[in-house]
C-alpha cells in the first residue's frame, strides 16, 4: 500500500473573485454557488462592472453540470482507485533502473508509463465497460458514443521520473459530455530513497481535496506577491519562444516563475494555494482533464491563454486563483493573439469522432 503525507492546506477563507483594481468582494454581499462564494452585484452597479468581473461569461465554468446517471460518490471512488492503481506501479519502479525509449528527440517514454496505463485501464474497464478512454500511450479505446470519456496520463512528468526528480504524477480525469466530472491526481513527493505520495481529488460541484482535506486557492491579489508556474513543450517553435518571453516578463514582476515539468502537478499546486497561477501552450486532454477541475473546485478560474472559454480539447490553458486572472491575461492574452495572427493553429486538438461534447 502507498502511504500519504499530510495536506499543507490551511484554514479556508472565501476567495476574492474580482481583479485587484475592483475589490467588489469587500463591498457586495456573498452567496453560495455550487461550492464557491460569489458576489451579488446590485442592479444599478452591475452593468458597467461586468466587463471587469471574473463572474462574467468571459470565464465560464469548465466542470460538468452533473456526473450523469453515475452518482458522484461512485464515480470518484473508481477514479481514485484507478489513479492509485497506476501510482502503485510507478512506486514499485521509482527506485529501479529505467528502460527508456523516445517518442521524439527528447520526449521520453518508459516501460513504467505503459504498465501504469495498463493497470489503470483494467480498473476502468472492470467498472465501466462501455466508457470511452483516451490514454497518452494507448490512444482511443471503447465506445465513441458514450457520454463518458476517461483522460489518462499514466505518468505525467516522465522526464522527471526518469531522472528521479520529484515532480511527476498519475492523472485520471473523466469527462461527462465533454466536461470534467471527476478527477484524481497522485503526486509523488520527496525524492530518491524517501518517495511518498499525496492524493488530490475533485468532483464537479463537490469541491477539491488533498488527502481528504478540502483545499482552496490562495487569496493573493497582487502579481508582485505571487509565485507562478509555467511549462514548455518539446517543440522549440513560435509558441515555445513566446512563452520564453512570458517567462522573462513575469519573472521581472512576480516573486518568481517555476517550471516543474508536470502539468497535472502544477495545476494541483494552484488548487492547493501554494502558487497563484499556471499556464502553458501545446497541452493534450490527458494533461489537463484532471487539473482544471481541481483548480475550479478549489475556487480558481480556468480559461484559454487568449482569455476564451476553455475546453479539455483546447491547445492552451491558464489557471489561476481567480483574483489575478484578468491581470495575467493583460500580458498573456496579447502574446497569444500574436501567435494566432501568425497562423499558429489553436483549433481544438482532438475530439473523438461521434463523442458528444458541449464544446
Amino acid at each position: 500500500m502507498m502511504s500519504t503525507v499530510f495536506s499543507t492546506a490551511g484554514t479556508l477563507s472565501p476567495p476574492r473573485w474580482l481583479s485587484s483594481t475592483h475589490k467588489f468582494s469587500d463591498i457586495y454581499p456573498l452567496k453560495f454557488h455550487r461550492n464557491r462564494l460569489l458576489p451579488i452585484l446590485s442592479k444599478s452597479r452591475a452593468q458597467p462592472l461586468i466587463a471587469n468581473s471574473l463572474l462574467s461569461d468571459k470565464f465560464p465554468t469548465v466542470g460538468a453540470r452533473s456526473t450523469g446517471p453515475i452518482p458522484p460518490s461512485h464515480l470518484i471512488e473508481v477514479v481514485k482507485t484507478a489513479a492509485h492503481t497506476g501510482a502503485q506501479v510507478v512506486m514499485e519502479a521509482v527506485n529501479k533502473p529505467r528502460n527508456i525509449t523516445y517518442k521524439g528527440s527528447s520526449d521520453l517514454v518508459t516501460e513504467t508509463d505503459k504498465m501504469s496505463e495498463a493497470a489503470i485501464l483494467e480498473v476502468v474497464k472492470k467498472n465501466f465497460e462501455g466508457h470511452l478512454i483516451l490514454g497518452e500511450e494507448g490512444g482511443i479505446i471503447g465506445d465513441t458514443t458514450s457520454d463518458y470519456l476517461w483522460c489518462i496520463d499514466p505518468l505525467d512528468g516522465t522526464t522527471n521520473f526518469a531522472h528521479g526528480y520529484p515532480s511527476f504524477a498519475v492523472s485520471v480525469g473523466v469527462l461527462y459530455q465533454g466536461n470534467p466530472a471527476a478527477a484524481a491526481v497522485v503526486e509523488f513527493v520527496g525524492g530518491p530513497m524517501c518517495w511518498n505520495t499525496r492524493l488530490f481529488s475533485a468532483t464537479a460541484g463537490g469541491g477539491a481535496f488533498c488527502n481528504g482535506q478540502r483545499i482552496q486557492v490562495s487569496a493573493t491579489n497582487k502579481v508582485e506577491q505571487s509565485l507562478l508556474v509555467t511549462g514548455f513543450g518539446y517543440d522549440h517553435d513560435d509558441a515555445w519562444a513566446t512563452n520564453i518571453d512570458l517567462f522573462k516578463e513575469f519573472t521581472d514582476v512576480s516573486r518568481g516563475v517555476r517550471r516543474l515539468g508536470a502539468a497535472a502537478v502544477d495545476m494541483c499546486h494552484v488548487a492547493l494555494g501554494i502558487v497563484e497561477a499556471y499556464w502553458e501552450y501545446r497541452l493534450k486532454p490527458w494533461d489537463m482533464a484532471a487539473g482544471v477541475l481541481m483548480v475550479e473546485e478549489a475556487g480558481g478560474t480556468v480559461s484559454r491563454m487568449d482569455g476564451g472559454k476553455f475546453c479539455v480539447f483546447d491547445r492552451s490553458v491558464l489557471v489561476s486563483n481567480g483574483v489575478l486572472h484578468t491581470e495575467l491575461l493583460d500580458r498573456i492574452g496579447p502574446a497569444t493573439e500574436k501567435l494566432k495572427n501568425k497562423g499558429i493553429d489553436f483549433s481544438l486538438w482532438y475530439k473523438p469522432e461521434n463523442y458528444r461534447a458541449d464544446v
